[in-house]
This record gives C-alpha cells, structure tokens and sequence, in this order.
C-alpha cells in the first residue's frame, strides 16, 4: 500500500505591501520632522543673524511663515498701553496694505492674545467669541495660530499666523514649532534692542561732544541751541522739534525754535505752564511722554497744532544747579514707535548740555555789559568834562558879543546860535543821562535795549534778521512804563508777522519826536487777509487807546503789510 505525501501547512499570509507602505510612510515622517527640525534649525540662525530690530522683526514673521507653510503673518510688538505700538505683516502686497488702511492697533483676536499671552489655535477666526470680522479689502482669514514672544518673563509682542497651506486648520506640530521660534525670536530680539541701545548711546555721546565743542569754543546761545535741535532730531527719529523758553516774569513758555513737521504753527506761541504739553514737563522738572499727543488730555490751551503728530517726549533743558531754564519737545508722526526710556533718559542729559549752553551764553552777556557800562561811563564823563564845557564856554562868549552887535539880523542870528547851542547842550546831558541809567525790569538799560533784544528774539523765529532804526531820545525821553509797553508791542507784532506774514524781509523803525512815541513794523509777506482773525492786532489797538494813541493796519501798496503804533509822551 503506498504511502500518501502530506501538503505543507500554509504559511501566515504576510502583507508585504502593506509593511512596505507604512515603513514608506514612517521613513518619509521621519524625513519631514528631519527638514522641519533642519528648517527651524536655520530659521533660528538666520533670526539671530540681524542686529537691526526692523530686520529682525520682519526676518522672524517671514521664518514663522514658511515654517508653518501659512499664506500671511504678522508680529505685533504690544506697547506699554497693551495695544500694538508696532505691528509688521508678511503675505500682503502694497496695494492690498493700502486699500485696508491703518494697521490694528489690537482688538478681537489679536487683542486675545494681549489679554491671554498663551498659544491660541483655531480652525475658524470666526467662530471665536472675540472675533468681530475684518476691515473693508481685508483678504478672508479661516485658520489662525498665535503665539506670544517673551523676553525676560515679559511678554514683547505675539506672532500670528493665518491660511494654514494644503489643509483646513494648522496642527499640535505647527503649534510645537511656532513655539520654538518664539523661544528664538525673544532672544535675537533682545540682542537686537541691546546692539541699538549700545549704539543709541554712543549717538549721544556724539552729540554730546560736539555740543562741549560748540560750548567751549564760544558759540552764541543761539548756535548751541540750534545744533542741539539738529542732533536731537536726528538721533530719536523726531519729525517735529520745538524748544521754548521761559518769559521773564510771566510763568509763561516763548516758542523759539520750531523745525519740522508743522513748525509754523508751533514758531512764536507764548504757551501757560498750565494745560501745555511742554508746559508739563517745566513744572515736573522731568521727562513728559505722550503716546498720542494730538489726542494727549493734559493739552488743554493754546491753539490747535498737533494735527498728523503722534508719539511726542519733552524734557526739561536744566540742571539740578541751573533749573529749569527751557523745555525741548520731540514728536513723530502719527503711526510711528513711541519713545522708549533709552530714548528719553539720554535726552534729558542732552538737553543739560543746552542749560550750560545758555547759562555761559548769560555769562558772557553780563561780561559784555559790565564792559559796555564802563564804556559808556567813560563817554558820559568825557562827554561831560569837554564837549559840554566848550559848548557852554562858546554860548558864553557869543552871549556876551551880542552888546556889540548893532545890526539886527546879525543879532538874532548869534541869538539863535545861542539858543541851538542851548538845546545842543540839553541834548548831551539827556545822553548821559541815558548812558548812566541803571533801570531794572524789563526796560533795563532803556527802551533801546529792549528794542535790540525784542529783535534778536525775533530773529530765531523768522529765520533772518529784521532791519532795525531807531532815533530820538528813547532812553530817557521814553518812562519805564511806557518803555515797557513798547516793548511788548513790538514783540506782538514781530511774533504775528514770524507766523503769518511770510515774508523774506522785515523792517522796525522806532522813533520819538518832542510829543509822541512811535513804533512801526513792516513786512513783504502776504499782507492782511480779508475777514481773516485780527485778535493779536486788536491787542495792539486797545493798548494804543489805553494810552491815549492810536494804531494802524494796513496792506502796502507793493505786497506786504504796515503796522504803526503811537501814542504820546507824557508831559514833563
């Protein structure tokens, strides 16, 4: 009987296939983490590779973007107010940037994260309670993924990544990933703010020095102050500088310097200590930052001239030994970065500099004046001790030739001589007089000196020196209080004419006659406008009526405008 062969059990079906697709699979899993890591890897590098902050902000988002594989990003830099004082888009072009209008300054979700800096994924924008849909031309946003950026424990700003590519919602591993950038970008950001402040400094002490320069070798008070504007401009980015300095005696602040964005409206204001931004920083004695000052409500008086300005510092100009001798205001432009501490703390020493700067410029006068006294006193004697002697000696002598005289029109000639030597000797004793005064206040020295200073000060606000005459007997001819409103009357005038006439020339006559006072300025600006605001030439008619003169105003036949003010002399 023969045997039968038995069939070899079968064998497990194995899925080779199968087992080949997913070790493909895991293979081509491990391959992508292994880009991935390398991507971030070098997106690491590339983010800590700029010392530039702009750069390094837009290098971050532009990294997060491609490592994520998302359409847009943004990074939004929250200010001290915890709403984005800087916010830097990746994925729109200019024209969409332009249609949508201003950058978010941080409500719906982007405000989320500022109220809850923690990782925030969703696969639609518009199914979370804080969103509240986009502005008009904003391109539609489904998924978003955000993730806060600290340094030093403090949270600098947020990334925000929209429109996940090739798939509906971004993952745990976009979210994984985006939180090691952040990690990255909070360090490469710090070395980049510590490599500006470095620099910042070292600007300052440029600054400083060229200002110790123009300080020791002699520059006037006006030189210093202007270099001091320029620097300070350049350095924090400003697009408006206004200095002001205090008015004697008044507890009010006069705009000297004013260049850049709007100057024409700052040039020339006399601004009260109370409800004025520069103000603020005079009475505090310390630095004043607004983030909005158009908007700023600690700027209650004076006239409207902060339109198209936003982030705005300033900082007393004074020393602990000088005081508060003037203020320095910087403002940018509306949207720009407010000004840090590391920009404002070297500022204030800067602008100490400027208080030395005034206070040698000070020295310097009083030692021109001590010379200019003595000088004077020297002339008075001279004047005195010869000239009127012989002119007394001289109307002597023809007094006493007059007996011999038999003609009678040779003898009311040598009459008249007598008389005009007379008044010629009067006149002599008025100057010295005038030379020897030691008035105090505001006329000090006489009405000529306040005429000079009143012109000096105008000449930083016009940009040119006004031409100057004067005649007559104003130092001693003219009361103090008269002399005074005098004063005041031509720097009014020459403060309208900086501000409105615009004009290449300007031309002060002030004059005496034996009965009245007068006092005319006159341009070759724009003249007076018709049905224009008048309140500063009304000032000028009441206080010609109070004394019982009067005021004119009007257009010059050739362009350009004429202002005249008399009154009379008050009776000896």
């Amino acid at each position: 009987m023969g045997s039968v062969e038995e069939s070899p059990t079968p064998l497990p079906q194995l899925k080779l296939d199968e087992l080949l697709d997913e070790l493909q699979s895991r293979l081509d899993a491990a391959r992508g983490t292994r880009d991935r890591v390398h991507s971030l890897l070098e997106a690491v590098l590339a983010v800590g590779r700029d010392l530039e902050l702009t750069q390094v902000l837009r290098h971050i988002v532009e990294a997060a973007v491609t490592l994520v594989d998302a359409e847009y990003g943004a990074l939004g830099v929250v200010g001290d107010d915890r709403r984005l004082s800087q916010f830097v888009p990746v994925g729109l072009t200019e024209e969409q940037a332009r249609r949508i209008g201003p950058l978010p300054s941080g409500h719906g979700i982007l405000g989320e994260l500022i109220t809850h800096p923690e990782p925030l994924r969703l696969a639609r924008i518009s199914d979370h309670p804080a969103s509240y849909g986009f502005p008009p031309h904003h391109p539609p946003m489904n998924s978003f993924l955000g993730v806060p950026i600290r340094i030093r424990g403090k949270v600098f700003g947020n990334l925000y990544l929209t429109e996940k590519r090739g798939a509906d919602a971004f993952d745990a591993e976009d979210e994984s990933v985006l939180e090691t950038l952040a990690v990255a970008a909070g360090v490469a950001i710090e070395n980049a703010r510590l490599y500006a402040r470095a620099r910042l400094r070292e600007q300052w002490l440029a600054a400083g020095a060229a200002v110790t320069n123009s300080l020791l070798s002699g520059s006037a008070e006006q030189e210093v102050l202007d270099l001091l504007v320029a620097r300070a401009t350049e350095i924090a980015r400003a697009d408006l500088a206004v200095v002001a300095l205090p008015l004697p005696g008044s507890g009010e602040l006069e705009v000297r310097i004013a260049v850049g964005l709007g100057e024409r409206e700052h040039r020339g204001l006399v601004l009260p200590l109370e409800g004025t931004f520069m103000g603020a920083a005079a009475r505090a004695g310390a630095p004043v930052i607004s983030a909005d000052v158009h908007r700023d409500p600690r700027i209650t008086a004076g006239p409207p001239r902060w339109e198209g300005l936003g982030p705005a510092v300033a900082v007393p100009i004074g020393t602990a030994g000088l005081g508060v001798r003037g203020v320095l205001m910087l403002a940018r432009a509306a949207g720009s970065p407010l000004f840090e501490p590391e920009e404002s703390t070297p500022l204030t020493g800067f602008a100490g500099q400027a208080a030395v700067a005034m206070e040698l410029a000070e020295r310097r006068r009083d030692s021109e004046r001590v010379a200019l006294l003595q000088e004077r006193d020297r002339i008075a004697r001279d004047l005195h001790d010869l000239a009127i002697q012989r002119l007394f000696a001289v109307g002597m002598t023809l007094q006493g030739a007059t007996r011999f005289i038999d003609h009678p029109q040779a003898r009311d000639r040598v009459l008249r001589a007598i008389d005009e030597l007379d008044e010629t000797a009067k006149t002599i004793r008025a100057t010295i007089f005038g030379l020897r005064a030691r008035e105090a206040g505001p006329a000090a020295h006489g009405l000529r000196a306040a005429v000079v200073a009143a012109v000096e000060r105008a000449t930083a606000l016009l940009g040119f020196a006004p031409a100057l005459r004067m005649a007559g007997l104003l130092d001693v001819g003219v009361p103090a209080e008269l002399a005074d409103e005098a004063a005041a009357v031509l720097q009014e005038a020459l403060s309208n004419a900086a501000r409105h006439a615009r004009a290449g020339t300007v031309e002060v006559v002030v004059e005496t006659d034996e009965e009245h006072l007068t006092v005319t300025v006159s341009d070759d600006g724009v003249g007076l406008p018709e049905g224009g605001r008048r309140s500063g030439l009304a000032n000028l008619a009441e206080r010609a009526a109070a004394l019982g003169g009067e005021f004119r105003a009007r257009t010059r036949p050739g362009g350009g405008t004429e202002l005249v003010w008399k009154v009379p002399l008050p009776d000896d």
